[in-house]
């Protein structure tokens, strides 16, 4: 009986790997139910929302992320129940420990996501006040804003150009250039790129000069991220004090003292 369960533990990992890596008509048409009810569920752990600002904003994607997980969690206890199995324990014991390791794995697999978005976002905010200072260049010497935005998605290299490129594939889809950059600030959740394409919209809507927005929000990019900086070197500084203190600092009084240890030993006998 144990030798069977075990086969069939072990059988669980080559199923779901099949199952990621077929395309028939099984898969096709659990595709298509969930499409179909995507419009009446509500993702309460915001999958959908971190997926669209890495840029997965699909529907497939987000179901490639679901099977992902739930497959690392079922493998995982599988592998578990086996372990714990040949380990001679009971199999209450084997059911807690699979539950444990997947549930760990599940909270890994979406912190690992978070993590992801908010390295992204750091990056972005980076960027920002070197593309800020190019785009009021460009705007300076006398281009438009479409072609300020398409020259930075051509020529500039990070992930703030990227979804300046969106942009662009949005405006030549027929989509106008103030809801493209309002779907962008979504995208992002950063409020300094919030302020920033919302001051964009409110220039170009209004007929206001864009050069004096564009310099105000280049200095204010400016001094943020020098803000960040110094607050990072502020953290920086409490971490290296860790090991001054609690290694340096101890094995040099041990040095300082010893002499005298050494000393007070010899008197003593």
């Amino acid at each position: 009986m144990t030798i069977i369960l075990i086969a069939m533990l072990l059988a669980i990992p080559g199923g779901l790997l099949l199952a990621l890596d077929s395309q028939g008509d099984s898969f096709k048409e659990l595709e298509s139910r969930a499409k179909a009810s995507a419009g009446r569920t509500h993702d309460k752990s915001g999958i959908h929302l971190r997926l669209e600002e890495l840029g997965l904003s699909s529907e497939h994607d987000y179901q490639d992320f679901r099977i992902r997980q739930f497959g690392y969690c079922a493998a995982s206890a599988a592998i578990v129940m086996v372990l714990v199995l040949i380990s001679n324990h009971s199999l209450l014991t084997c059911l807690l420990m699979a539950t444990l390791i997947a549930s760990l794995l599940f909270v890994f697999v979406d912190r690992d996501l978070t993590t992801r978005v908010r390295k992204r976002r750091q990056l972005i905010e980076a960027e920002f006040p070197a593309i800020v200072e190019m785009l009021t260049l460009a705007i300076a010497a006398g281009e438009t804003p479409m072609s300020a935005i398409l020259r930075i998605a051509d020529s500039a290299d990070g992930e703030l150009s990227r979804e300046f490129a969106v942009v662009v594939m949005a405006v030549r889809a027929g989509e106008p250039l103030h809801l493209s950059l309002d779907a962008m600030g979504r995208r992002i959740k950063s409020i300094m790129i919030r302020r920033f394409i919302d001051a964009i919209i409110t220039a170009t809507l209004r007929g206001a000069p864009l050069i004096e927005v564009l310099s105000r929000h280049a200095v204010e990019a400016r001094a943020n991220q020098r803000n960040i900086i110094m607050a990072t070197a502020g953290k920086a500084e409490i971490s290296m004090m860790i090991p001054v203190v609690f290694l340096i600092l101890p094995i040099s009084i041990l040095f300082a003292l010893w002499p005298s240890l050494t000393n007070m030993n010899l008197f003593a006998s």
